[in-house]
């Protein structure tokens, strides 16, 4: 269950997106400082930690593949 769930499952685009939202919360949320600040460094974190890995727990639950190449549910069900 522990390595389905860490699977590679984000694209190149998706990647990165994900590393630019989470360096932009956590670098806001340490110049905003206060209960605001550190909420949104804390909640950067998330997107920066899943687009590093590469792997997004939710997208595993919800069987989404964002990698070039990779099917996904919506399209497994298109083929006939």
């Amino acid at each position: 269950m522990f390595t389905k769930m860490f699977t590679k499952n984000l694209g190149t685009l998706d990647r990165t997106l994900r590393g630019i939202l989470g360096v932009a919360l956590i670098a806001y949320g340490i110049f905003t400082m206060g209960t605001l600040g550190v909420v949104l460094a804390v909640v950067g974190l998330v997107p920066l930690a899943t687009g590093l890995m590469g792997s997004c727990p939710l997208y595993t639950v919800f069987k989404l593949n964002t990698i070039e190449g990779k099917p996904c549910f919506w399209k497994e069900g298109l083929k006939h």
